[in-house]
C-alpha cells in the first residue's frame, strides 16, 4: 500500500508554440490582416511599450507586439473570434484582456493628441488651406466636419439616450478631416439620441476658434445639420441663383471629404462597421484607437484593404441631414454672405 504522506512532484505546466507574425507574413499580408506593415506594429509597440509590458515572466507573457497584433486583427474585423489560438499561439481566455489592455494604452489622451491635432499654427494652417484648394477651389477652409454613428448593443444604463433617430442604439462621434482624409478631430461621448450641433458646441473644437487660439482666416465646413458661424461654414438651404448657388456646389465637393475620411476610416477597420458589442465607454476607447491608427496608416501611406466594399457613410449620397440646424445667436450669415460673393461671384 502507497504511504499516505507521500508527495507526488508538481506536474511541470506545457505551452503552445507562440507563432511568430512576422516571419509568417509579408508586409503586404501583414497590411491585409492586421492594417499595418512590420515597422507599423512595431511602431505602435514602442509607443506603448511601457503599458505593455507584463511585470513578470511567468507563464510566459505575450510581449507588445504580438499584443499589438491581436487586437489590430479585432479592430480590422470585429470579431475576437478571429484572433484565433491558430494565428498567435495563445489561449481562447487570454485574447480579451489583451484587447482590453491594449485598447485602454492606444486610446490614452496622450498618445491620440500626439497623432489626432487641429491646426493652430500659421504655418500648418496654411498648409491645410492650399490642400482644400486643390480639391474644392475654397481658400479659407482648412477642415471639414460631420458626425458619424457607431452602433452599440443596448446598454444597461440609461439605455433610452442611446437610441438614434434610425431607432438603433449608437455612439454618435464626431469627426474632423482635412483634404488629405487625415483625422484633425475626434470625439467620441455623446450617445446617439444627441444632436451633432449640441456636441460641436459642448467640444473644445469651439473653443478653440472662439478662443482665438487658431490664426484668424481660418474656416471649418459644415452640413445643414450645424448652425453657420463666423468659423463654420454651412451651405444656403435656399439659396439664389450666382454667387450662392456657386457657393453651394463648391461646398458640397469639398464637404464630401469628410464622408469619404468615415468611409476610409470604417472600411479600414471594421469594427466600426458592424455592431461593437461592448459598453458604451469601452466603445468610445476603441474610436479612439481607431483613429490614432488611421492617421498612422496616412503616415505611412499604407493602402486601405481591397478585400471589402467600401462603406457607405448615411449621407454619402449628398443627402441633408433632416434634423434641422440648431438656432444660434451669433450666426455667421453675414460671413457666408461675403465669402460667396468675393469668390465665387463668378460661374466656373
Amino acid at each position: 500500500m502507497a504511504d499516505q504522506g507521500q508527495q507526488h512532484p508538481r506536474r511541470q505546466r506545457t505551452f503552445r508554440p507562440r507563432r511568430d507574425i512576422f516571419e509568417g507574413y509579408n508586409d503586404a499580408e501583414l497590411i491585409k490582416r492586421f492594417r499595418l506593415d512590420h515597422a507599423g506594429i512595431v511602431t505602435m509597440a514602442d509607443l506603448v511599450v511601457d503599458r505593455l509590458q507584463s511585470r513578470t515572466e511567468r507563464n510566459r507573457p505575450l510581449n507588445p507586439e504580438t499584443k499589438v497584433a491581436i487586437t489590430l486583427r479585432y479592430l480590422a474585423t470585429g470579431e475576437m473570434q478571429q484572433c484565433s489560438c491558430d494565428d498567435f499561439g495563445t489561449t481562447h481566455p487570454t485574447i480579451n484582456p489583451v484587447i482590453t489592455q491594449t485598447i485602454d494604452a492606444l486610446s490614452h489622451p496622450d498618445f491620440v493628441r500626439q497623432y489626432v491635432k487641429f491646426p493652430c499654427t500659421r504655418q500648418e494652417v496654411q498648409r491645410k488651406q492650399e490642400e482644400f484648394m486643390e480639391i474644392s477651389g475654397f481658400v479659407v477652409v482648412v477642415a471639414a466636419i460631420d458626425g458619424t454613428h457607431t452602433r452599440i448593443v443596448a446598454p444597461t444604463v440609461n439605455e433610452h439616450l442611446y437610441i438614434n433617430r434610425k431607432r438603433y442604439h449608437s455612439i454618435n462621434v464626431q469627426v474632423v478631416c482635412d483634404a488629405k482624409y487625415r483625422l484633425l478631430g475626434i470625439l467620441a461621448r455623446w450617445p446617439g439620441s444627441v444632436h451633432d450641433a449640441r456636441i460641436l458646441d459642448e467640444s473644445g473644437l469651439k473653443g478653440l476658434f472662439e478662443r482665438n487660439e487658431v490664426p484668424r482666416g481660418c474656416y471649418m465646413l459644415g452640413d445643414s445639420s450645424y448652425p453657420c458661424k463666423n468659423w463654420l461654414l454651412t451651405p444656403y438651404l435656399n439659396h439664389l441663383p450666382g454667387p450662392q448657388a456657386n457657393y453651394n456646389r463648391f461646398h458640397k465637393t469639398a464637404c464630401c471629404v469628410v464622408k469619404k475620411t468615415i468611409g476610409q476610416l470604417k472600411r479600414r477597420f471594421h469594427v466600426l462597421y458592424g455592431e461593437v458589442r461592448l459598453s458604451p465607454e469601452k466603445t468610445c476607447k476603441i474610436v479612439y484607437a481607431c483613429a490614432l491608427l488611421h492617421n498612422i496608416c496616412k503616415q505611412r501611406n499604407l493602402p486601405l484593404p481591397n478585400d471589402e466594399e467600401e462603406v457607405a457613410h448615411p449621407y454619402a449620397d449628398g443627402e441633408v441631414d433632416p434634423n434641422p440646424p440648431r438656432p444660434t445667436a451669433h450666426n455667421g450669415h453675414p460671413f457666408r454672405d461675403c465669402i460667396a460673393n468675393f469668390h465665387f461671384s463668378v460661374d466656373e
